[in-house]
Parts: C-alpha cells; structure tokens; sequence
C-alpha cells in the first residue's frame, strides 16, 4: 500500500464525510428536536443540486448560482414543512414515513416533468479547477480540496450557532423537552418551521456543493439518506456533534473498506477468496460499525445532553 494511495483515499473518505455531515446534521435536528422522521430529506438534497444546475445555467457564474441556490433550498424546506410536515408532528412515526416517503416518489417524478429525466451536470468554478500535487507526485482535484474546507467551515459556523446563541439555545432546549419550552412561551411551531427550513438549506448546500463532481438526476439523494441515517445512530440522535464525527467516521470506513478490503483479506485469505469476501463485506462495513455502536452504546456515540 503506498502512502499517496492511503492520502488520496483518506481524502476521499472525508469528502464523503462532510457531504453525509450536511444532510445528517439538519436530519438529526429535525428528529432530535421535532421528533420527525423526515425520509424526504435526501430528496431536498437533490433539489439543491437541480437549483444549483438551473441558477448556475441561467447566470454562467457558479458562485451566483450557489448563492441563489441557498435561499430558494430554504424557501422550499419552509414550504414543505407548512404543506406537509406541520401536519404529521405528534402523530406516530409510521405515518410520518408513509406520507415522506410519498413525497419522495412525488418529488422524484416532479424533478423529471421540470428538468427532464437525462442527467445534468455543473462545471467546475474556474477559480476550483486544476489540481494539487500530494505527496508521491498524485494530483488531487482542487475543488474536493474546497469542498472538505467548505463542509468543515460549516460544521464550525453550526457548532456556534447550536452553542452560542440564543437560536441554538431553544434548539437544543427543544431536542430536551418541547412541552416545556412552548410552556414558556416560545411558539413551537416557528421554532420547528426554522429547524425544518434551516435543515432543508444544508440538504441543499450539500447538493449544491456536490453538482460539479457528480451528475444531477432523480433520485440521487436516496442512496445518501441511508447512509446520513447511519450517521444519526452512530452519532446520536440530536447532536451536531455526533453528526459531524459519526459522518466523518462513515465516510472513512466506507471508502478505506472498499478501498483497502482485498489487500486486507489478502493477508490471510488466498487471492480469489479474498476478492470475493472483500465485495460482499465492503458495502457491509459500515452496518458492522453501526451493529457495534448499537450493543455498546444504544444511544450513539456522543447523544445530545438532556
């Protein structure tokens, strides 16, 4: 295994990371504090990149294009949060999967009559484009570089908000106990509203931010819902900070384990039996990791304090 191969991985494994930690950290919010299960939540991520590739289109500037994309993925969390969500809060859990797992199928269609059905795709800003040279003379693109920088950004900017103000303080209050804060005269429903819309946004600003290095096309937020709830249970449900180690942790267990799996298993295994057992336990590894959390500590890693 040569030392720039582990780096580009590595580097791999937290871009995947900091996508996972913008969709989980608004899911962890919306089901710490609302105790919603939103599985519409990978569709929002997806209509953040289909806005970024429409702004983006319409203006010939990705950095305009992203700056519209975050208000209009804002617009749309309150919108589905006052059409929808409103509705469900209090009810049992299976209704709410029911009717966000409808609006899932709605949504997927909806993008196909808007945007079409073939793939879209957003160019990479000039000012990103280009690659560095790591060690062992790899190059790495520099827009994955930014995109690491920019997700960590705002997990920094969501730990200070959460922490240090007074926004933060209800939010936190409200994953705790909810009768007990609009007891006190906060209106709950404006304060679920925020959490939902301001959730919405990072789903949006993930796919956003992922538009120029993967096709936009229905469904593409699906398969990432699964794994940010995978997050949520390593981390623990209602933290930010969970979010953001268990999201790295699943990025770099999943892409090191596919990654590194058969020179692994090679060690110990013949060749053609560890490539096999490589392909069935790679996609596995992170489910292992979960299965583990989950008999040691039910309550994740680092839960929310009550």
């Amino acid at each position: 295994m040569s030392t720039s191969l582990f780096l580009v991985q590595m580097l791999n494994g937290l871009q995947l990371g900091v996508l996972l930690f913008l969709i989980a950290a608004g899911l962890t919010l919306v089901f710490g504090v609302m105790d919603f299960i939103n599985l519409a939540h990978g569709v929002q991520y997806m209509i953040g990149a289909y806005l970024a590739a429409m702004f983006v289109g319409w203006t010939g500037n990705f950095w305009i294009g992203l700056a519209l994309t975050l208000p209009a993925a804002l617009m749309v969390g309150l919108v589905l949060e006052r059409a929808v969500f409103r509705r469900l809060y209090g009810r049992e859990h299976l209704d709410q999967i029911l009717a966000t797992f409808g609006l899932i199928l709605f949504l997927n269609e909806s993008v196909k009559v808007i945007w079409g059905a073939a793939p879209l795709s957003v160019p990479t800003p000039d000012l990103l484009s280009g690659n560095v040279r790591l060690v062992g003379g790899v190059l790495y693109p520099v827009y994955r570089l930014a995109l690491i920088g920019a997700g960590l950004l705002v997990a920094l900017g969501l730990a200070w908000l959460v922490n240090g103000t007074r926004v933060g303080m209800l939010v936190r209050a409200g994953a705790s106990d909810a009768p007990m804060v609009a007891a006190l005269g906060v209106d709950i429903r404006q304060l679920f509203a925020r959490v939902a819309g301001f959730g919405a946004m990072l789903a949006g600003f993930a796919g956003a931010l992922v538009a120029p290095i993967q096709s936009v096309e229905p469904g593409m937020g699906d398969n990432l819902l699964i794994l940010a709830f995978v997050v949520i249970v390593i981390g623990g449900v209602g933290s930010v900070r969970g979010a953001f180690l268990g999201a790295l942790i699943v990025g770099l267990v999943d892409v090191l384990g596919r990654a590194f799996g058969v020179p692994a298993l090679k060690l110990v295994l013949s060749g053609s039996v560890a490539s096999q057992a490589a392909r069935s336990l790679a996609p596995m590894l992170i489910y292992i990791v979960m299965a583990g959390v989950l008999f040691w500590r039910p309550s994740g890693l680092f839960p929310a304090k009550s």
